[in-house]
């Protein structure tokens, strides 16, 4: 693929990835065939910033986060128990942008492998 086209695509999605696996995609990209950028472009990934912003304002409680992120079994888990009693609700304010940065590799991956 071009590499005009990778770096265009780096510049508009790199927030959605860890820092460590930037690298990681633009070297994916970089070897794909055009037949796949259509796919690529359409591929709609979890922003972080939404994330945390729906576990602080209420949603972490109810487990709105983990759904949000299409983590369902753990929503169901922290719906069931308020949140572990507050204490998992707290420990996702710090953990929820990390785990959202994860699913979208995991998007991406599932999506070319």
């Amino acid at each position: 693929m071009e590499a005009q086209k990778v770096d265009m695509f780096m510049m508009m999605n790199s927030k959605f990835f860890e820092s460590h696996h930037v690298h990681a995609v633009r070297e994916k990209l970089l070897s794909i065939d055009e037949s796949k950028w259509g796919m690529v472009q359409t591929l709609q990934f979890k922003d972080p910033s939404t994330a945390l912003i729906i576990s602080i304002v209420g949603g972490g409680a109810l487990g709105i986060d983990r759904f949000f992120i299409g983590d369902t079994g753990l929503g169901v888990a922290k719906l069931l128990t308020c949140g572990g009693l507050g204490i998992w609700t707290i420990i996702d304010w710090f953990m929820i942008m990390g785990a959202t940065r994860e699913k979208n590799m995991e998007l991406f991956q599932n999506s070319l492998y």
